[in-house]
């Protein structure tokens, strides 16, 4: 793989995991919408915002031609079907959630999500690991650990969050083809069962679209453009950089979802989970200099020694 395109997607999926450390935001506006009625009206528009964006893009032809690919390929089909509802399960996770004053849950399984990951990455797509690696990625679970013991029951939220992302994003590795399209096909596997219930919603007189001020309106139609912003970026960077690292970078999330939970929202935050945070930091630390030229050249030692041992 080229170390620009390495670059480049590590920048796309660091963007959209900043925006999505941000979305908490966005969500506590729609906090008078249940969860169900904000997930269908997401999925909603996310399909009409991105068939927006094919048309812009003049990438209507080359969707026709996917769509047409998958009778012949069918492990595609497949894993674009699995993408499609788990991002769905962890939409709703996630927006009922922080909807709920579970923020600090929410961010503890997006801290899970890249041990998730990595342990993906090795399993399934046999990527390999460095010294430094490994040890940031121990660290990372010591600090993982203490935040769930010390929560005090079995953290669902958190566990249905990081293993709904974590194999989301290794269905994304596997789905080769365009992020627009691939994306838009996501959302249009879902995207029935989204108008029906809205439709039932509004038909029953139990629909806030439409019926709770303009304000609620826009928040729920500007839910497409939400969804789907950073989905795209994640999209372009999951395809061109390792798991390992995809996993890493969404350590950027959770902490802006952290931060929001304790300065804006007040939730509390203990000296437990400072500790916590002191561990996953650390673990980034050595991962990212696991990067630079000295550390590297120590893994090298590290890797003849032990070839040496053997």
């Amino acid at each position: 793989m080229k170390k620009n395109e390495t670059q480049v997607g590590a920048i796309h999926a660091g963007f959209s995991y900043l925006l999505w450390g941000l979305l908490p935001i966005y969500w506590k506006l729609l906090n008078n919408v249940e969860a169900k009625e904000i997930l269908a009206n997401r999925i909603f528009w996310s399909f009409v915002f991105m068939v927006v964006i094919l048309f812009l893009t003049k990438k209507g032809e080359l969707c026709l031609r996917t769509i047409k690919g998958f009778a012949q390929n069918k492990k595609q089909l497949y894993a674009l079907t699995l993408a499609s509802l788990l991002i769905s399960a962890n939409w709703f996770t996630y927006i009922w959630a922080v909807n709920n004053g579970h923020m600090i849950e929410a961010s503890l399984g997006y801290y899970m999500n890249p041990l998730v990951s990595i342990l993906l990455g090795m399993i399934v797509l046999k990527e390999k690991s460095s010294f430094y690696q490994y040890l940031s990625f121990i660290l990372a679970a010591v600090g993982v650990l203490i935040i769930t013991f010390s929560h005090g029951e079995f953290p669902w939220i958190a566990i249905i969050l990081a293993l709904s992302f974590g194999l989301y994003g290794l269905a994304k590795k596997l789905i080769n083809v365009d992020s627009s399209v691939g994306l838009t096909l996501e959302t249009l596997v879902v995207t029935p069962f989204a108008a029906i219930y809205m439709l039932f919603l509004f038909v029953n007189g139990s629909s806030s679209f439409l019926t709770a001020g303009a304000g609620t309106d826009w928040l729920l139609i500007g839910a497409g453009a939400a969804t789907a912003v950073p989905l795209l970026y994640f999209a372009k960077g999951a395809q061109k950089i390792p798991l390992s690292l995809l996993g890493f970078l969404q350590y950027i999330a959770p902490t802006l979802t952290l931060l929001l939970g304790v300065l804006v929202y007040h939730e509390h935050f203990s000296k437990i989970q400072l500790l916590s945070f002191t561990f996953i930091w650390t673990a980034l630390a050595i991962y990212s200099l696991s990067k630079t030229k000295l550390l590297t050249k120590k893994e090298l030692k590290w890797q003849k020694e032990k070839r040496a041992s053997m």
